[in-house]
């Protein structure tokens, strides 16, 4: 049997060695990502790097491991600078498989990116694409 003083310095020494501040949020990882033209049977289709100015719509697709919990995430649409959307999802498990999409309006050309971010504010990942290359 432990006595309480083994007991004692074993958490001690735990919250020692613990990162500091470390939530169930910021162990998330996005071991896959991509953007498309369409999500089927929850995998991405239309996968590129590159888009027409008419593509209509781009879905960006992401794959969520290390969740527990009550988790979310955010897909941050950013075009030339400017924020376009900010779409918060919510991750029931670990992989997790979830999506956003965004109209995209034939003027808005050029470099994209969504940012995947926990519901902190960190980027766990940046997916880019282009508009009318």
């Amino acid at each position: 049997m432990k006595s309480l003083t083994t007991t004692v310095i074993g958490f001690a020494l735990a919250a020692l060695l613990a990162p500091h501040g470390v939530s169930a949020q910021s162990r998330l990882t996005v071991p896959e990502s991509s953007v498309g033209t369409m999500v089927v049977d929850r995998m991405p289709s239309g996968v590129a790097m590159t888009f027409d100015a008419d593509v209509g719509r781009v879905y960006a697709w992401t794959r969520i491991q290390g969740a527990e919990g009550n988790t979310t995430i955010h897909h941050v649409w950013i075009h030339a600078g400017v924020e376009r959307a900010d779409v918060e999802l919510r991750i029931g498990g670990s992989p997790w498989r979830t999506w956003s999409d965004k109209a995209i309006v034939s003027d808005w050309t050029g470099d994209w990116r969504v940012e995947v971010r926990d519901s902190g504010g960190n980027v766990l990942e940046t997916i880019r694409f282009t508009v009318g290359g």
